[in-house]
């Protein structure tokens, strides 16, 4: 799929016309907040491509009706949305493990199982000019993202045991991935209390500043109320000790981070799962977002299938992601849809500044491919939801076993072609925001 030319000035109409529909209500509530996004996504090519989502699905919108490797079941999967190569990190799963895997699911839908697979190539090939490397460089590392992927896949289709195809922890990962790792282990809750609380009258409680809000009577009301809500859609094991939800705390917070301008949140502290102070636990109350991909999704079954964006959002990442952050959840608040989890202690995210060596770069993004693969397999007939009802890595292993050797050509072209738009349109995007082009701002 190839981006041909656009003038400087079409173009730039374009973006604004895609920007309203995405970003327009919010930004009319909170320009401020906005002001800031686009500075962050001014200041490079791929902080730009972080922030739109939008554009980037906008011309994509052609291939909702087919395309390579897509048919009835590949263009029916959970996908991320939104993978690009900033978006893995750490966690902590359920069962106490630290996991390297996919984050940030905000912009989680069904879709066809290759727009994941060309967002993240593009990303390569924008980091890769970033650091100067070679178009027959980025070529190789898009290549190499491409074979890991395909390879994962297919031992998940043809019945690979879980040692044979481990996920990312500390006695698993190697290079860059073993040091977010190692950097999430030394971490601890008791640091993020203190970065975030401190102890009055002997009891815990969120500190004055940094970026926190108190709360009138009325507002703090309906977030305790919204939190009653989200208790209800927390599975049975993680509600073993009920203590552990006790509220001691509630706060505003301002937006923070290129996703997440113009949204209202809020930060609860829970007692945790002792009396304990060092144990309390953060949680955050998040506006979930409308994902840009549905914009292009035409199958009414599934938008019908989530209760609300707070609801696709999690159960999006509870398909995608095997033994997610027991504390994740969903409510409402004001009639929208609300995404509620911890502010995890472990959380790290991969680190690219300095993953500069080409062979060290390679080893990430075939490491990544294969994170990718695992996140597609695990959210299909096995995830407990009905909306994609088959199994994922059978199905994408069945499409690309029909032309194995078109796979990798379409990721590279796809990453150098978009990858140059990309880096024309940050430009376009620059001079309408620096010269007050952009409505409301």
């Amino acid at each position: 799929m190839s981006f041909p030319p656009l003038d400087d000035e079409h173009r730039g109409e374009e973006i604004l016309a895609v920007f309203d529909t995405a970003f327009g209500q919010l930004l009319a509530a909170d320009p401020a907040a906005f002001r800031v996004k686009f500075r962050k996504m001014a200041a490079s090519a791929f902080a730009f491509y972080r922030g739109t989502a939008c554009l980037f699905y906008k011309d994509l919108d052609a291939e909702k009706r087919g395309g390579p490797y897509l048919d009835e079941r590949t263009s029916r999967v959970w996908i991320h949305g939104d993978l690009h190569a900033e978006n893995f990190g750490t966690y902590m799963d359920a069962n106490g493990r630290l996991i390297f895997n996919v984050n940030d699911f905000d912009e989680a839908y069904v879709g066809p199982f290759t727009w994941d697979l060309k967002r993240f190539a593009a990303s390569i090939a924008l980091i890769g000019y970033a650091k100067a490397l070679s178009d027959e460089q980025i070529s190789e590392l898009v290549t190499i993202y491409a074979v890991a992927y395909r390879e994962r896949i297919h031992a998940l289709a043809t019945g690979a045991k879980s040692d044979e195809v481990p996920p990312f922890t500390l006695d698993t990962a190697q290079g860059p991935l073993l040091d977010a790792l190692r950097d999430a282990r030394s971490l601890t809750r008791f640091g993020l209390l203190e970065s975030m609380t401190e102890i009055r009258d002997f009891e815990r409680r969120f500190a004055p500043g940094g970026g926190s809000v108190e709360l009138d009577a009325a507002t703090r009301y309906k977030v305790l109320a919204a939190f009653d809500g989200y208790l209800e859609t927390l599975p049975d094991s993680s509600l073993a000790r009920p203590d552990s939800y006790r509220v001691k705390d509630v706060v505003g917070r301002r937006g923070i981070g290129i996703g997440s301008a113009g949204l209202p949140s809020y930060n609860i502290l829970l007692e945790g799962h002792s009396d304990a102070l060092e144990n309390d636990v953060v949680i955050y109350i998040k506006q979930a977002q409308t994902p840009a991909v549905s914009r292009h999704i035409t199958d009414q079954s599934i938008g019908d299938y989530f209760q609300h964006e707070g609801h696709r959002t999690v159960i999006s990442q509870r398909a995608l992601q095997a033994h997610a952050d027991p504390w994740l959840g969903w409510t409402e608040l004001d009639g929208s849809g609300q995404l509620v989890a911890e502010v995890s202690p472990y959380a790290v995210d991969l680190d690219w500044g300095d993953i500069d060596d080409p062979e060290e770069i390679a080893q990430v993004v075939a490491d990544l491919g294969r994170a990718t693969a695992t996140m597609h397999s695990a959210a299909d007939d096995q995830s407990g939801e009905s909306l994609v009802p088959f199994s994922t890595e059978r199905a994408i292993d069945a499409a690309i076993a029909a032309d194995e050797d078109g796979f990798p050509p379409l990721l590279v072209d796809f990453a150098h072609s978009y990858g140059a738009r990309a880096r024309a349109d940050h430009q376009t995007f620059v001079d309408l925001f620096r010269n007050g082009r952009i409505p409301g701002l």
